[in-house]
């Protein structure tokens, strides 16, 4: 009986160490957004393409994380958040991390390049970005968000692109829709964890301090964020457009996720900041849901 349950112990710490390499919540979110651009872009849905570009952006997402992980081994040690990821608490080596993370990105690539070379493509440029460009600069300056604002704007582009293997206004206004929103998103995760961040040497807000300069930031990208979010209203992106009624709920969405960004500037408090970032979730997913049933909507009509 006791070694029946060390073995499902390890069978399960395995799993779990898996997931947290891979941050399968976030991976599952990123997919999301993917399907919701393929969604939006494709004609005739196929579903041999939409399982490849849910398993093929999973696979990218995922083996960015496990290099992200590796890089900031060291300093993951520092914050209590961290510390219990499965390298920093020597529950996995290094080397298989490394290793999860090689085999994703060939596979990540292999299996988008099969829907398209275009989509492997900016596949590859976010994968890269994310490693090479946005890690490390986030020890070093504030405009790291910034940068990794472009690899966490390509994955609702990138649906479109696995749809109809171009690129072009549509989904470059998708990209400009997620791109915006990551700054109120991260700015507000870089607020209530400023502490556990500092920590690690992290540089995640714009001024570098929880003051108005950084609260004022966060409410022009969050305005921004919902003006960029209505363009498809006016039918200037090309085949991509919402109705009116779309165009007033996703309105109605954005005075709820400014109402947060406004209480922030007010109390500049961590707890008002935590609930600014997950209505921020709750606004992409539901923004994402919107155009799509939007779309299918007047398909049907």
């Amino acid at each position: 009986m006791e070694v029946t349950h060390v073995n499902t112990s390890v069978k399960f710490s395995v799993i779990q160490d898996f997931k947290e390499i891979t941050k399968m919540r976030l991976s599952l979110s990123v997919v999301f957004s993917s399907i919701a651009g393929y969604l939006l872009g494709v004609d005739v849905i196929s579903g041999v393409d939409l399982f490849l570009l849910a398993i093929g952006g999973y696979f990218m997402v995922g083996a960015s994380n496990a290099f992200n992980q590796i890089i900031e081994r060291d300093l993951d040690k520092l914050m209590d958040r961290t510390k219990n990821r499965p390298i920093p608490s020597g529950r996995m080596t290094v080397g298989t991390a490394f290793s999860i993370a090689t085999v994703f990105t060939l596979a990540g690539i292999t299996v988008l390049y099969v829907i398209n070379p275009i989509t492997a493509m900016f596949g590859a440029i976010s994968i890269f970005l994310y490693v090479s460009v946005y890690t490390p600069l986030k020890t070093k300056t504030p405009l790291s968000v910034f940068v990794g604002a472009f690899p966490g704007g390509i994955p609702f582009m990138l649906g479109w692109v696995a749809a109809t293997g171009s690129f072009g206004i549509e989904p470059g206004t998708l990209f400009m829709i997620q791109f915006f929103w990551q700054f109120p998103h991260f700015w507000a995760i870089g607020w209530f964890l400023y502490d556990d961040y500092k920590k690690g040497g992290f540089f995640m807000l714009p001024t570098g301090k929880r003051d108005k300069g950084t609260a004022v930031q966060i409410l022009l990208y969050t305005l921004w964020t919902v003006v960029v979010s209505l363009i498809p209203a006016l039918g200037v992106t090309g085949t991509f457009y919402i109705t009116p009624i779309s165009a007033l709920l996703i309105l109605v969405l954005g005075i709820f996720l400014m109402r947060f960004a406004m209480r922030l500037y007010k109390y500049r408090d961590g707890k008002v900041a935590k609930q600014l970032m997950l209505m921020s979730v709750l606004y992409i997913t539901l923004l994402q849901i919107i155009y799509v049933a939007d779309k299918f909507i007047r398909l049907w009509i």
